[in-house]
C-alpha cells in the first residue's frame, strides 16, 4: 500500500518537472504565479488504492424533520464492532496532559438509553405522503415489464397526499370491449364475420440512446445458447430412443412404450389384397355415405383405409386448384383404438398423420396449436370427443374436413360425442357449406335389446349415411356357420348360501357401504362359481392397497350425507375395514377341488366345473391354440384367471391371463392401464398367454389375435355383444361355445332372440334398395332434435365458438381447471340442485379463487337439464367478464408471463453508470453564517497517534446529528476511536468570529494539505477550531465559545495580518532562541508532499556539510543532495541558480512526515523501513504558525470528515424515505464495498477497504421482512385470493426489478457508498483553488441493478434493526411502503395491517363441536386459545378435502402467510444470535430450520398431523409411512442418549436430518398453524415468536451441527463446486417436458451443460426430482476433479467477475423467480 502511495507522490513530482522554474532570492509576483500554477501533491493520510469520488449534485427535497429537542442527541456505536460507547457523568473535564505522556481526551457522550427511548417512541405520525406516487396492480407489471436498460420517462417521483385508506379494489372487466354476442333459441345460428386475431403488442427493446450502454447482456446470450444446446440434445436423445426401440429385442419389450407396442402389432399392410366385397363397399363409400356393417374381424377397417386413400388423391388435386384445405377425421370411441387405429393407418398410408386423445391433454390446446396440427397433417386419428371441443371452440370448422370415419358407428345416439358431432355442427351448415363425406363402421347397428330396424333407422338418420352391407355374404372372408357354435349346458346351479367366511363377514360388516358390492359378489358366487371363489374374493378386496381405498371412500361418504353423523360412526366403520382385512388374513382357505373322472367339485360350481373340463380338453397336450373366456364382471376374470393357476385345475400347457378395461372401478376390480392391455394381448399373439378370461372390452375394438376358441362363459345381452365376440373365433375350425344352464329358459331365450335379430338385420341389410334416398326411412334430425329446442345456444360473434347446454359442463370443468391451485388439488365446480314448483331448479358454486361464484339456471324437469341450464349461465357470465376468451378457453393462462423469471429478474453485473452523490447537502448551503453549530472531534485514545493532538471543533451551518463513534487505525496495532460531540447551543457568530475561524481553516488546508483556496465565506462548506483542552463540556448547556481555544485561533490571524502579503519576508526565525524552533511544523513551499516535525537545532552539522547517512532520501528529479543545503531546497535547477542562501544559519534536525494510509482502514502490513530523519536549513521552508498538536488532528482529519459526510449522506436517503434510522445503520445500508458485494460467499472483486461494515447482512434481514410484510399486506387485502394469486402478487412487490425501478426513480442510487476514502477526493467542493494539485473527484459509480434493490433491502433492514430492543416493526413497515410503491402495501404502522384484515364469513361463522374439540386438542400442544376455532380447522385441511364437507378453506392462504412468519422468526433468531456471521451462512443454515425436512419432523412430533383432514390416499400412505420412519428416528436418538447417561430429553436434535423427506403437507400445516394463530391473535407477532421459542429454538441451540447441511443437497453441491471451486461461469441446468404419445403424465428431462457440453442428465416426473437427479449424477462424475483438469475438459476459461453470469443457472437450478 506504501508503495503504491510512493508511486502516486512520483507522478505528482513528474508533472512539476514539465514546468520549470527558477525562484530568486526576492520572488517576485511572476515568481508567485509560478508557485501558484505548480501541480503541488496533496499531502494525505491514506496509503490506499486510488477510486474516483464525484462531485456534489443537486440534492432531493430535503423534508422537514421536527426540531432536536434537548437531550436527544446520542451516540450510537456500530453492532458490527460491538461498541460500547462511555457512559460519561453529565459534566466532562477535558484535561492537558504533558506531550511526553499523551493521555485520553474524554468528552461526553450522550446516554444510548436515550437514542433507545426515543427509536422506542412511535415513528412520526405526521401526513408524510410516499416519496413515489402509489401504483395499482397493472402499472407495476407495466414497469416490470419495462426493458432492465431503460429508465423512467418524466420526473422521477411526484408527491402524493397523505395515504387515506388501503383496501386496494380491482375492476371487474365488463363487456365493453367485446361485440354483442347474441344468444340464439334452437340450434341455429347466425354466422359471424371472424375479425382475425388481435396482434400481441411487441415487448420493447433493451436499447436506450439516451445513455451509452453497456456490453449485451451475457446471460441473454448464453441461456439462448444453452437452449439451443439443450434442444439439439434432446432431439437426438429421441431419435436414438427411437432407433433403439425400432431394433429391440424381444426380451425388452415390457419396457416399451405403448405406442411403440401397438405399432409392432400393427405395422402389417392390408391394402395389399383387399375381397371382392370390401371393393363393393368402397365404390358405394365413394358415391354416397356409408354404415358398413361387417362381422368383426371381416376387414372394416380396409374399406376405410381404401376411402382414405381416394380422399386424400382428391384432396391433393383440390390443393394443387389453389383450393382451400382440408383434412380428413378417423375417429374412435376409446383411448386404446387411437393407438390402434394410428397404427394401422401408419403402416397403409403415406401422407403425414397424427393422433390425438383426451388422456393426453390435446383437447383444449391453442388455437395456434390446433392451427399447426392442421397444416402437417392430412388425416387425424382422435377421440370424437377431441374433435368435438375443437368444433366448439372453433379450432376448426366442418367446411375444413373433407371425411369422417366413425369407428363402432352404432354408438352414435342420444349425447355421444359421435351423435353431438352430427347435431351441433354437420347439420347446422348452411347450404352453401361443402360437408365432409361420412363413413361409419359397425358390426351391428343396435347395441342393446331394441328393434332391430328401428335401431338402424335411427342411426342411418343421425349419421346421414345408408347402411350397406356385402350383397352376398359368400363373399366374405370367412362364414361363421352353425357347426362352429355349439352349446355347452351345464347342470342346473344350486342355491345360493352362506360359507363360513361369508356369514362372519356378513353379519360383522354388513352395514358397512363400502363392502356392500363384494358381499353381495361373495354370496352371489356361491351359486354361479362355488365356495371356492366366493371366498377367494375377498384377498382381492382387502389388499392393502384396496384396503386403502376403501378407508378413502369411507371417509367421503360420510362426509358427503347431509346430516352430519357422529364422528364415531367413522371412526366405527374404519376399524372395521381393519378388522375384515385381519379376519381375511388369518383365514385358512381350502384349495379347489375338481374330480377329473366324474367332473365334479365340492367347492365349484358346475358352471365352472364345466368350463375345466373343455379347457383340459384342448390344452391336454401342447398345442398352438387360443382361448378366450368372456366374462360380465372383473372379479369373475380375476377369480378364474387365479383359479387356472393350481396344477389340478389347469394343465402344463395352459396359460391363463386376464384382460379387463382400463377405467378404474370400485374397490377389488382390476383394472390396469392401456399399456398392460397392450402387453397382455401381445403375450397372447406370441403364446405366452393362450387363454385368456375377458370382460366386454374384448369385444370391440381392440384387435385381439385370431382365436381357436371363444367361451361365453357369461352370456351376453345384446346382439352386438354376441356378433363382437363371436367374431373373435376367426380361426379356421375354431369354436365358439355358448354356455348356458340346463333348464334355463332365460338363456335359452337370449341365445334365441340374438339368432333371430341377426337374421332380421342381415334381411334388413340386403332389402335395402340401392337407390334409395337419404330421407328414405321415417326418422330426420328434428325428431331428435325436439328435446333441446328450449336449450338455448351461445355462438361468440367474432371466432364462431359454439357453447351449447351440455358442452357448457365440459367448459366451465376447464375454466376451474385452469384456476391456480396446487398439484395435490383438484377442484371442480359444485353443482347444487333443489326443488321449485315440481321443477329442477340447480346453482354452480365455482371454487374460491374462481373470480366469479358462479350462476343459477333456468328451471328444468329433469336434474341434468337443470345442472347443465346452471353451467352455460356461468359460462355466459364468465365471457361477458372476459374470463373466458373468444374460443371459449380461460384466459388464466395468458396472465403468467408476468410470473416468468426472466421478467422479475435483474443483472447483477455492473451494467450502468449512475451519478454518485459526493457531499451531503447541508455542505451545500449558502450564504455567509449568522448563526454556526458546534460539533467537537476528539480521539477517545490519543496516544494510539504516537504525539500529542489536540482536539478540533468542526462548525457548520446545521447542526449535526449524533453520529457514532468510528475507529482510525494507525498501523502496528494502534487505533483509536474518534468520538463526535455535537452541542446543543448554537452560536451567533459576528465579523470578527468568521475572520479568525476561516483564516484558521485556510491555514490548515495550506500548510497541512498544500491547498490554497480563495477566501469566502459564503462557500465554506465548513469552518475548523480548536478546542481547549481542560475545558468543562455539557452537550446541552455549554457554548461553543466557552471550548474554543482563542489564543491559538488569534495567533494564527496574527500571523496572517502580518505575513501573508510577503511571506518570504518572515524571517523571525533567524532570530529565534533554539528552544522556539524544537516541535515546530514545517512545510516545503514547492514539494507540498514533503512536511517535517522539528526536533530542535543541531550543532553537529553546517549546511554545505554532506547529506548524514541514513537521512530520509529525497525523491523526484529535483533531488540535489549534496550537500544540507541542497537537500533543503526544492527548487528546479534554473530558479535555484537565482537563489542564493545563508550559509552560516542554523541546522535544524527534523522528521519527515510520511504519506499516511487510509486510517479507516485497519490493515496491519509491514510499513516500509525507510529512514525519516533528516537535517535541513530553514530558510528554502516555511515554519507554519499552527501547533504540532493541532497539526496531528488536523492529520485524522480528512478520514474524520469522509466518514462523517458518508454518514450525512446515508441519513440523506433516509430522509428521502421519510425514516428514522440510525446513523450507522443507515450508512452500513447504503455501503457496497466491493463489485460483488452481493455475492455472498464468495472472493471479493475490488474490495473498498476501510468502509465499514458493508449492506450484505441488513439486505439478509431486509429481504425476509420485506416477504412477510408484503405477506402480511395481500392477506388482508385480497382475503378472497388463492395462494398462487398471492404468490404472484407478491413476487411483483418484493422482486429485485420493482425495487431497482423505484430506487431508480427514487435517484437512490446517488446515495449508495461504492467507493473508498480516497485522499485526493475529500477535499470540500466549491472552493476556488488558487494554489495546489486540483483534487477533482468523479461524480458517478457503475452499479449493477441487483446491487441497487439490494440497497433497498438493506434500508428495510436497517429500519428494521433500529428499534430491536423495544420491537418496533413500524419504520421498517414505512420502509417497505416507500420502496414497493403500491396499492397492495400502504401501511405505515405494524397495526394498521390488522385493520386491513376483514375477517371472511367462514372465520365467523358459527364453529361445530368437532371444530371446538380441535381447539381444545391443539392447546394442549401450544398453549394458545382460538377465538375463531374454524381458523385452526382451516389451518389443518388439505387441498384435496371437499369445501362442503367444513365449510371452511383449505390451509393454503394460512400457509402462504406463516411462511413469511416463520421466515421472519427464524431469520430473526440467526442474525442476533451470530451478529458475526455473513449471510451466505445464515442462508444456509435458515435453510435447515425452514426446510421441509425439519417442518414434517416438527409437525410429527406435535402431533399435527393427526388432526388433517385429507382426501387423497396416495398422500395419506405417505404420511403414515413417514410418522413410521421419523418415530423411529426419535427413539433411536432418545435411546442413543440413554446409553450416553443423558435424559431423553437431551438427544441430538439433527434426528431428523437421517430421515427421508415428509409429505409437502405436514411441514404446509406447521406454516399454515403459525398463520391461523397470527390472524387469530389479531396479528400478535409476538404469538409467533413464543411458538418459535417453545417448539423450534431447542433444535437449533447448537447450530454446528447443520454446518453441513445445505451442502449434503445435490444442487447446492454444484452450485459451490462449479461457482465457487471451479470459478466456471458458463453453466446451466436445463429441464424440457418429454410428453407420453400414449396418454399417461409427462415426464421431465433435467441436463448440466457446462461450456455448451452435456455434462449429465436424468429423467423423473417433475422438473425439481429431476434437477436433483441430473445434479447427483453430475456429482458422481465431477467431484474430485482437479482444476487444471477440469478447464481442459470443458475449456473453460471463466474470469473471476464472470459468475454472475451463472445468476440464470442458479435460477434454473433451484427455480427461483429473483
Amino acid at each position: 500500500m506504501l508503495e503504491l502511495d510512493k508511486a502516486a507522490d512520483h507522478e505528482s513530482e513528474a508533472d512539476k518537472a514539465t514546468n520549470p522554474l527558477a525562484l530568486s532570492p526576492s520572488t517576485n509576483d511572476s515568481e508567485w504565479d509560478e508557485i501558484n500554477s505548480m501541480s503541488t501533491s496533496a499531502l494525505d493520510l491514506t496509503s490506499s488504492l486510488v477510486f474516483n469520488f464525484p462531485p456534489t449534485v443537486m440534492p432531493p427535497p430535503m423534508v422537514d424533520n421536527p426540531p432536536v429537542e434537548e437531550g436527544d442527541a446520542s451516540s450510537m456505536a456500530s453492532p458490527a464492532l460491538q461498541e460500547e460507547l462511555p457512559m460519561e457523568t453529565t459534566v466532562t473535564n477535558i484535561a492537558v496532559s504533558p506531550p511526553s505522556t499523551p493521555s485520553p481526551i474524554p468528552i461526553l457522550q450522550a446516554d444510548k438509553q436515550q437514542f433507545i427511548n426515543k427509536m422506542a417512541a412511535p415513528a412520526h405520525s405526521s401526513p408524510h405522503a410516499t416519496t413515489l406516487a402509489t401504483r395499482n396492480t397493472d402499472q407495476v407489471i407495466a414497469d416490470l415489464r419495462r426493458p432492465s436498460g431503460s429508465r423512467p420517462v418524466g420526473p422521477p417521483f411526484s408527491p402524493k397526499p397523505r395515504l387515506t385508506s388501503y383496501a386496494g379494489t380491482r375492476s371487474e372487466p365488463t363487456l365493453s370491449g367485446l361485440p354483442e354476442a347474441p344468444i340464439y333459441l334452437g340450434a341455429n345460428a347466425p354466422p359471424s364475420p371472424d375479425d382475425g386475431d388481435e396482434d400481441e403488442p411487441n415487448e420493447s427493446s433493451d436499447e436506450e440512446e439516451a445513455r451509452p450502454t453497456a456490453k449485451p447482456r451475457k446471460i441473454t446470450e448464453q441461456k439462448r445458447r444453452h437452449n439451443a444446446v439443450a434442444d439439439s440434445y434432446m432431439h437426438k436423445r429421441t431419435q436414438k430412443q427411437l432407433k433403439e426401440g425400432n431394433t429391440v429385442r424381444p426380451e425388452d419389450e415390457a419396457q416399451q412404450s405403448a405406442r411403440w407396442l401397438v405399432n409392432q402389432s400393427e405395422n402389417r399392410e392390408i391394402i395389399s389384397s383387399p375381397r371382392e366385397y370390401q371393393v363393393e363397399l368402397f365404390e358405394k363409400a365413394k358415391e354416397k355415405n356409408i354404415i358398413a356393417v361387417l362381422d368383426t374381424g371381416s376387414g372394416k377397417t380396409l374399406i376405410a383405409v381404401l376411402l382414405l386413400r381416394h380422399i386424400l388423391a382428391q384432396e391433393l388435386e383440390d390443393r394443387a386448384m389453389s383450393k382451400p384445405k382440408r383434412i380428413s377425421f378417423f375417429l374412435v370411441d376409446s383411448v386404446q383404438l387411437v393407438f390402434q387405429q394410428h397404427a394401422v393407418l401408419k403402416a397403409n398410408l403415406d401422407q403425414p398423420m397424427n393422433m390425438f386423445c383426451g388422456d393426453m391433454g390435446c383437447d383444449l390446446w391453442s388455437k395456434k396449436l390446433w392451427e399447426k396440427h392442421f397444416a402437417d397433417n392430412m388425416v387425424i386419428v382422435c377421440t370424437a370427443e377431441v374433435l368435438r371441443q375443437c368444433l366448439h371452440h372453433s379450432f376448426i370448422s366442418m367446411e375444413q374436413i373433407n371425411l369422417l370415419i366413425f369407428d363402432e358407428a352404432h354408438h352414435a345416439k342420444k349425447d355421444h360425442a359421435y351423435a353431438r358431432i352430427i347435431k351441433d355442427f354437420y347439420v347446422q351448415q348452411e347450404r352453401h357449406v361443402i360437408l365432409p363425406k361420412i363413413f361409419g363402421m359397425t358390426a351391428s347397428p343396435v347395441d342393446a335389446r331394441v328393434d332391430v330396424k328401428k335401431a338402424a333407422a335411427e342411426l342411418e338418420a343421425i349419421l346421414h349415411c345408408q347402411i350397406a352391407t356385402a350383397t352376398d355374404s359368400s363373399l366374405l372372408q370367412y362364414t361363421v356357420t352353425s357347426k362352429q357354435e355349439q352349446l355347452a349346458k351345464y347342470a342346473a346351479l344350486g342355491p345360493k348360501f352362506e360359507t363360513p367366511l361369508y356369514k362372519e363377514m356378513s353379519s360383522r360388516f354388513k352395514s358397512n357401504l363400502v363392502l356392500k358390492k363384494p358381499l353381495l359378489y361373495a354370496y352371489e358366487a356361491t351359486r354361479e362359481l362355488g365356495s371356492w371363489c366366493s371366498d377367494h374374493i375377498w384377498p382381492f378386496v382387502l389388499s392393502e392397497e384396496e384396503t386403502k381405498k376403501l378407508q378413502a371412500t369411507t371417509e367421503r361418504k360420510y362426509h358427503a350425507k347431509k346430516v352430519q353423523e357422529p364422528l364415531a360412526v367413522l371412526e366405527k366403520h374404519k376399524e372395521q375395514l381393519r378388522e375384515s382385512r385381519q379376519i381375511v388374513q388369518t383365514h385358512t382357505f381350502e384349495p379347489p377341488n375338481y374330480d377329473p373322472q366324474t367332473h365334479t367339485s365340492t367347492n365349484l360350481s358346475s358352471k365352472v366345473t364345466t368350463l375345466i373340463t373343455y379347457l383340459k380338453g384342448r390344452f391336454e397336450r401342447p398345442t398352438d391354440d387360443k382361448c378366450i373366456v368372456f366374462v360380465r364382471q372383473r372379479y369373475t376374470a380375476r377369480l378364474l384367471a387365479n383359479l387356472f393357476t393350481y396344477p389340478q385345475i389347469g394343465t402344463p400347457y395352459l396359460f391363463a391371463g386376464a384382460l379387463v378395461g382400463t377405467r378404474s372401478g370400485d374397490a377389488g376390480d382390476l383394472n390396469v392401464s392401456f399399456r398392460q392391455q397392450v402387453l397382455t394381448m401381445m403375450n397372447f399373439r406370441k403364446g405366452k398367454l393362450n387363454c385368456l378370461f375377458a370382460t366386454s372390452v374384448a369385444e370391440e375394438g381392440l384387435d385381439i389375435p385370431d382365436c381357436n376358441l371363444v367361451v361365453r362363459f357369461d352370456l351376453y345381452t345384446t346382439l352386438i355383444q354376441y356378433i363382437q365376440s363371436r367374431g373373435r373365433a376367426r380361426h379356421t375350425n375354431s369354436r365358439y361355445i355358448h354356455m348356458c344352464e340346463d333348464g334355463n329358459q332365460e338363456h335359452h331365450q337370449i341365445i334365441r332372440e340374438v339368432r333371430l335379430n341377426e337374421n332380421i338385420l342381415k334381411r334388413f341389410c340386403n332389402a335395402l334398395p340401392e337407390d334409395r334416398l337419404l330421407t328414405g326411412n321415417s326418422f330426420d334430425m328434428d325428431h331428435f332434435l325436439a328435446k333441446e329446442r328450449t336449450h338455448r345456444v351461445f355462438k361468440h360473434p367474432v371466432t364462431g365458438a359454439k357453447l351449447t347446454y351440455k358442452m357448457s359442463l365440459a367448459v366451465l370443468a376447464n375454466f376451474v381447471d385452469s384456476l391456480p391451485h396446487s398439484q395435490d388439488t383438484n377442484i371442480q365446480p359444485e353443482y347444487v340442485v333443489t326443488v321449485q314448483n315440481k321443477q329442477f331448479l340447480c346453482e354452480a358454486i365455482l371454487p374460491e379463487s374462481s373470480p366469479l361464484r358462479g350462476a343459477v339456471g333456468r328451471p328444468a324437469n329433469t336434474k341434468q337439464v337443470a345442472k347443465c341450464s346452471a353451467a352455460f349461465e356461468t359460462c355466459l357470465k364468465l365471457v361477458e367478464c372476459k374470463y373466458l376468451d373468444e374460443y371459449l378457453l380461460p384466459i388464466f393462462t395468458k396472465q403468467l408471463p408476468a410470473m416468468r423469471n426472466a421478467l422479475l429478474a435483474v443483472d447483477s453485473k455492473k451494467r450502468e453508470s449512475y451519478d454518485m452523490k459526493t457531499k451531503p447537502a447541508m455542505w451545500s448551503v449558502g450564504g455567509v453564517p449568522e448563526v454556526l453549530y458546534l460539533t467537537i472531534m476528539t480521539l477517545e485514545t490519543p496516544e494510539a497517534l504516537d504525539r500529542p493532538c489536540q482536539p478540533m471543533g468542526l462548525l457548520t451551518k446545521s447542526p449535526l446529528p449524533q453520529l457514532p463513534s468510528f475507529y482510525l487505525h494507525f498501523g502496528a496495532g494502534r487505533h483509536s476511536q474518534v468520538l463526535t460531540t455535537p452541542l446543543a447551543r448554537e452560536w451567533r457568530v459576528n465579523s470578527e468570529f468568521r475572520q479568525l475561524i476561516n483564516t484558521f481553516t485556510l491555514c490548515i488546508f495550506d500548510d497541512v494539505f498544500s491547498k490554497q483556496y480563495e477566501s469566502d465565506l459564503s462557500k465554506m462548506p465548513y469552518f475548523l477550531v480548536p478546542i481547549e483542552l481542560g475545558a468543562k463540556v455539557d452537550i446541552n448547556y455549554t457554548h461553543p465559545d466557552q471550548v474554543i481555544a482563542w489564543h491559538i485561533l488569534q495567533s494564527i490571524q496574527d500571523h496572517h495580518t502580518k505575513w501573508s502579503d510577503n511571506p518570504w519576508d518572515n524571517k523571525s526565525w533567524q532570530t529565534e532562541p533554539d528552544e522556539l524552533i524544537k516541535d515546530r511544523f514545517v512545510v516545503d513551499p514547492f514539494d507540498g508532499s514533503r512536511k517535517l516535525w522539528t526536533v530542535g537545532v543541531t550543532q553537529e552539522y553546517k549546511p554545505l556539510d554532506a547529506v548524514p547517512p541514513n537521512s530520509a532520501p529525497r525523491k523526484g528529479t529535483r533531488k540535489n543532495n549534496d550537500n544540507i543545503m541542497e537537500y533543503s531546497c526544492s527548487l528546479w535547477a534554473k530558479a535555484r541558480s537565482r537563489r542564493t542562501f545563508d550559509t552560516e544559519q542554523r541546522v535544524v534536525e527534523a522528521e519527515f512526515i510520511p504519506l499516511r494510509r487510509n486510517l479507516l482502514d485497519d490493515f496491519d502490513g509491514p510499513e516500509e523501513e525507510t529512514p525519516k530523519k533528516c537535517f535541513v536549513i530553514l530558510e528554502p521552508l516555511k515554519i507554519s504558525p499552527l501547533p504540532t498538536p493541532i497539526v496531528a488532528m488536523a492529520y485524522c482529519f480528512p478520514a474524520i470528515i469522509h466518514r462523517i459526510e458518508s454518514y450525512l449522506i446515508a441519513l440523506e436517503a433516509c430522509e428521502l424515505l421519510h425514516l428514522d434510522i440510525r446513523p450507522d445503520l443507515a450508512l452500513e445500508a447504503v455501503t457496497k464495498d466491493s463489485d460483488n458485494t452481493e455475492d455472498h460467499g464468495g472472493e471479493q472483486i475490488n474490495f473498498q477497504r476501510g468502509m465499514g461494515t458493508n449492506y450484505e447482512r441488513l439486505e439478509f434481514l431486509g429481504d425476509c421482512f420485506l416477504k412477510m410484510a408484503t405477506s402480511i399486506s395481500l392477506f388482508g387485502i385480497h382475503p378472497d385470493n388463492d395462494e398462487y394469486s398471492y404468490h404472484v402478487d407478491r413476487m411483483m412487490l418484493i422482486c429485485n426489478k420493482n425495487l431497482k425501478n423505484n430506487a431508480i426513480k427514487l435517484k437512490l442510487y446517488e446515495y449508495i457508498r461504492s467507493q473508498s476514502f480516497n485522499r485526493r477526493a475529500w477535499y470540500p467542493e466549491g472552493l476556488t483553488l488558487t494554489k495546489g494539485k486540483t483534487a477533482t473527484a468523479p461524480n458517478s459509480h457503475k452499479l449493477g441493478d441487483k446491487s441497487i434493490a439490494d440497497v433497498c433491502e438493506a434500508l428495510i433492514g436497517a429500519a428494521l434493526l433500529t428499534c430491536h430492543e423495544t420491537g418496533d416493526m413500524d419504520r421498517a413497515c414505512r420502509a417497505v411502503t416507500e420502496l414497493v410503491s403500491s396499492e397492495n402495501h400502504q401501511v405505515t404502522a405494524f397495526v394498521d395491517y390488522y385493520k386491513l384484515y376483514k375477517k371472511p364469513k367462514y372465520q365467523l361463522a358459527a364453529s361445530t363441536e368437532m371444530q371446538k374439540d380441535l381447539t381444545s386438542q391443539l392447546e394442549k400442544v401450544h398453549p394458545y386459545h382460538f377465538q375463531y376455532p374454524r381458523l385452526a380447522r382451516s389451518a389443518f385441511t388439505h387441498p384435496s378435502y371437499p369445501f362442503s364437507y367444513e365449510h371452511v378453506p383449505s390451509y393454503q392462504r394460512l400457509e402462504f402467510l406463516g411462511d413469511s412468519l416463520l421466515d421472519m422468526a427464524c431469520i430473526n433468531f440467526l442474525f442476533h444470535r451470530f451478529p458475526s456471521k455473513d449471510p451466505q451462512w445464515l442462508t444456509e443454515h435458515k435453510m435447515a430450520m425452514v426446510s421441509n425436512q425439519f417442518l414434517g419432523a416438527l409437525c410429527v412430533h406435535l402431533g399435527f398431523h393427526s388432526h388433517l383432514l385429507l382426501f387423497n390416499l396416495g398422500v395419506q400412505k405417505q404420511i403414515t409411512d413417514y410418522v413410521t420412519d421419523i418415530t423411529e428416528a426419535l427413539k433411536q436418538a432418545e435411546d442413543d442418549a440413554v446409553r450416553a447417561g443423558k435424559s431423553r430429553s437431551e438427544c441430538s436434535a439433527d434426528y431428523w436430518t437421517s430421515v427421508r423427506q415428509p409429505p409437502k403437507c405436514l411441514p404446509d400445516i406447521v406454516e399454515a398453524y403459525i398463520g391461523a394463530i397470527f390472524v387469530d391473535s389479531e396479528y400478535d407477532y409476538s404469538e409467533v415468536e413464543k411458538f418459535f421459542d417453545m417448539h423450534i429454538k431447542w433444535y437449533f441451540k447448537d447450530m454446528s451441527i447443520y454446518d453441513t447441511f445445505a451442502n449434503k443437497h445435490p444442487t447446492t453441491f454444484l452450485t459451490k463446486f462449479l461457482q465457487i471451486n471451479m470459478g466456471c461461469a458458463d453453466w446451466s441446468v436445463m429441464t424440457r417436458e418429454v410428453k407420453k404419445v400414449d396418454g399417461s403424465k409427462p415426464s421431465v428431462v433435467a441436463i448440466v451443460l457446462i461450456h455448451d457440453q452435456v455434462v449429465a442428465e436424468a429423467e423423473a416426473e417433475s422438473s425439481r426430482y429431476a434437477k436433483v437427479a441430473a445434479a447427483k449424477n453430475a456429482q458422481r462424475l465431477l467431484s474430485g476433479l482437479p482444476l487444471q483438469e477440469f478447464r481442459e475438459k470443458y475449456g473453460c476459461e471463466c474470469r473471476p467477475g464472470d459468475e454472475d453470469e451463472n445468476e440464470i443457472a442458479k435460477e434454473e437450478l433451484h427455480g427461483t423467480a429473483i
